[in-house]
């Protein structure tokens, strides 16, 4: 265990890239040094963070250090080498399950969907019966899970059984679709965003597969992730991160301007690119998180836990205390 956990901190340290300076100096100030990558989509944020001083207002100079992959912004968490990091709450709460003090508060509800070429003739979930489906991530994707509960629930189809699922990282999907060599894609939002942009079309939202299977929450698929010593150690820089986090999100609402500024870091690789990524973020901005959302966010757990076991949330078969940072409202 301790050579896994040297290890753990020596990939850290390999990782890890200088930190980027901030805007301005804001000597004797209390850091807040988040992980990011460094053309990730909370990486939008804390650029509008910065660029209009939200940190110095709220007491505290904001930091980033680029990483080079999610894993890496994990491994840096945990080895104390960064206060915040953005991941999902599925895997805080495998962390806490396992005895780690890690909790989350939300970033974004965006969440990816189902796309299929304009053409296509799948119109729904019934339609994908023998078809050629590429899937981001692993066979314990949970919008996978989602998607194979809700076609053996409402359709009687068994997607593995029946299809011909893919596993890929989301470019190469999108890469692959585009190439013909697929029949739908799904993917995490940014990358159907691109699809949509290019001209094809969803077909379903993750977010409608959870409705359609009984969760009518909106749950925040993202958040920021840390300590929770870390957080009571340093409740006032906590509380000044949420009230910088929570402006900028009010300025990308409302100012096109700034998504204009924004256009370097988007990396769109055209106009209708650049306004889909825009419009997924702006409509994946969380308007709740009271205890209806986290009382879905457990119900949702449940699901989870059932369809993908051990492999995907641990040992623990609901969501374990603590998962959510109690003190975040809105």
């Amino acid at each position: 265990m301790r050579l896994m956990s040297l290890a753990r901190v020596f990939a850290a340290l390999i990782f890890l890239v200088m930190s980027v300076p901030g805007p301005a100096n804001a000597a004797g100030k209390p850091t807040v040094t988040v992980g990011v990558l460094k053309f990730g989509t909370v990486s939008w944020e804390l650029d509008v963070i910065r660029q209009h001083h939200l940190d110095e207002a709220a007491g505290f100079e904001l930091k980033l250090v680029e990483l080079a992959g999610s894993q890496a912004t994990q491994v840096a968490l945990q080895a104390g080498s960064v206060d915040l990091i953005a991941s999902d709450w599925l895997w805080v709460a495998r962390q806490r399950a396992a005895g780690a003090d890690l909790t989350f508060i939300p970033h974004s509800a965006a969440v990816g969907a189902l796309v299929v070429p304009a053409d296509s003739a799948i119109r729904g979930v019934a339609d994908l019966r023998g078809k050629r489906i590429g899937v981001a991530g692993t066979p314990i994707d949970k919008s996978w899970l989602l998607l194979k509960a809700l076609a053996r629930d409402r359709y009687q189809l068994d997607l593995n059984a029946e299809a011909k699922p893919t596993y890929a990282a989301p470019p190469l999907l999108n890469q692959k679709i585009a190439a013909g060599e697929l029949d739908a894609a799904l993917n995490f939002w940014p990358y159907a965003a691109r699809l949509e942009a290019a001209g094809m079309r969803p077909v379903i939202g993750v977010g409608e597969m959870m409705r359609q299977l009984g969760l009518d929450a909106d749950v925040p698929a993202v958040g920021y992730v840390f300590h929770e010593s870390w957080a009571k150690a340093k409740p006032e820089v906590l509380a000044g991160f949420v009230e910088a986090s929570a402006k900028a999100k009010e300025i990308m609402a409302r100012s096109d301007a700034e998504w204009e500024r924004l256009r370097p870091l988007m990396q769109a690789e055209d106009e209708a690119t650049w306004r889909a990524l825009r419009d997924h973020f702006r409509a994946g901005i969380p308007k709740r998180w009271t205890e209806e959302e986290r009382a879905g966010a457990a119900t949702l757990y449940a699901l989870m836990a059932s369809l993908g076991g051990r492999d995907l949330v641990g040992d623990a078969a609901t969501l374990p205390d603590g998962t959510f940072w109690p003190a975040v409202r809105f």
